[in-house]
């Protein structure tokens, strides 16, 4: 073996010995709350399909639609043969959902990484000054140093340190970037003071919705729900988790939409959409907007699982959203209460570092309109008998 490939070997047996090597299970039937993993049947709070949507009858059917009008794929990037009239209309769906009275503009990506690159490198360049929050997304993070912009972190949801942050910055532009929902924790960015600090200084107010999209402001998100609206207001959300398929939406003024169109590279040479993912996703953003009664019964559920994790001897963090973290701490220990989920049936994943920082290992549960009372019970039951031999 030569050097270079033993020092693999030796990183990852690393991790290994540090519980901190990762596995893929395998899912053998369609999504839901009961599924088939790894060959067998479990009970599983691992999803983001917040809404139940991924498998839901009007979107299944809608895709299949789409695949025999439009084919299996777009066949190009979309400024070149790649742009189709789906996602035209997914766009203004889009728009008219999340801020229906305003004059914004849409545009779809493949995935959400794509889209925080791409809006995060159109609008920072070296001049600039990013402020972003210690627990932003992987992928805010790389947006950031991909354009080569001067990063400043501020303390987890701190106004405060942010405003001495920005005070102190001499950056002819300056953009704060923040997860809405964050996504490991749970808890919600303070937009509005975010904003105000915004206009003080000027700045963009980045933000990246992935977890509050469809759930919080009667679906329409974030901004929804603290009631914000403003030109200097860059949004995100994906299409993956509440939306039930997959890819994402940047939403803004006009002059930003179309600054990141001409200039963002993961969106200028990546291939578009397939046109009938587009098609799917506009039945989805039907139910979105229509069916309150999903996001009812996933509110109601997210009461009733925190009311009965009172007692337990780990952390449950503050969180109105679907991401319910129970805190460990160590790693080996998060792994092992996981595991021991998941020999009675259950599936809660155990979120280790670098996803979270050292000593904040947790099981992140997850909690779908799919669930039912009773799952949530039963997932409450087993955590009360974990934890008796827990010390």
């Amino acid at each position: 073996m030569f050097a270079a490939l033993a020092e693999l070997e030796r990183d990852l047996a690393s991790r290994a010995q540090r519980t901190l090597l990762r596995e893929r299970r395998v899912v053998g039937s369609a999504p839901g709350p009961r599924i088939e993993v790894d060959g067998r049947a479990v009970l599983a709070f691992a999803s983001n399909d917040y809404l139940g949507l991924a498998g839901d009858p009007r979107v299944r059917d809608a895709l299949c639609e789409g695949a025999r009008h439009w084919g299996a794929g777009a066949g190009a990037s979309h400024l070149l043969a790649g742009h189709y009239a789906s996602h035209e209309v997914l766009e203004r769906a889009l728009v008219d959902l999340v801020a229906p009275s305003r004059e914004l503009r849409a545009l779809t990506f493949s995935t959400g990484y794509l889209a925080n690159l791409a809006m995060v490198t159109a609008l920072a360049d070296r001049d600039a000054a990013i402020f972003a929050d210690k627990l932003n997304h992987a992928c805010l993070n790389d947006g950031a140093l991909l354009s080569r912009a001067q990063v400043l972190r501020y303390r987890h949801c701190d106004a405060a340190h942010l405003a001495q942050r920005l005070a102190s910055s001499p950056a002819c532009r300056k953009l704060i970037v923040t997860d809405a929902v964050f996504s490991m924790d749970g808890d919600i960015a303070p937009l509005p003071a975010l904003l105000e600090l915004a206009e003080l200084h000027d700045a963009w107010l980045l933000v990246d919705d992935a977890h509050g999209f469809g759930v919080l402001g009667e679906g329409r998100g974030s901004l929804a729900h603290f009631g914000l609206a403003h030109d200097r207001i860059v949004y995100m959300a994906t299409l993956g988790k509440a939306a039930g398929v997959a890819g994402a939406f940047v939403l803004g003024h006009p002059l930003v939409i179309e600054t990141i169109l001409q200039t963002a590279r993961s969106y200028i040479y990546t291939t578009a959409q397939p046109p009938a993912l587009a098609t799917a996703l506009c039945a989805a953003v039907n139910v979105v907007r229509d069916d309150r009664a999903r996001r009812d019964h996933l509110h109601a559920l997210i009461a009733r699982f925190r009311a009965g994790a009172e007692g337990l001897p780990w952390t449950l963090l503050p969180s109105i959203s679907a991401i319910q973290p129970l805190v460990v701490g160590d790693a080996a220990r998060a792994v092992a209460l996981a595991e021991a989920l998941w020999q009675d049936g259950l599936w809660v994943p155990a979120i280790r570092p670098p996803t979270v920082p050292d000593g904040t290992a947790r099981l992140r549960v997850s909690l779908t309109a799919g669930h039912t009372t009773r799952d949530v019970d039963t997932l409450l039951e087993q955590l009360h008998l974990q934890a008796r031999g827990w010390t």
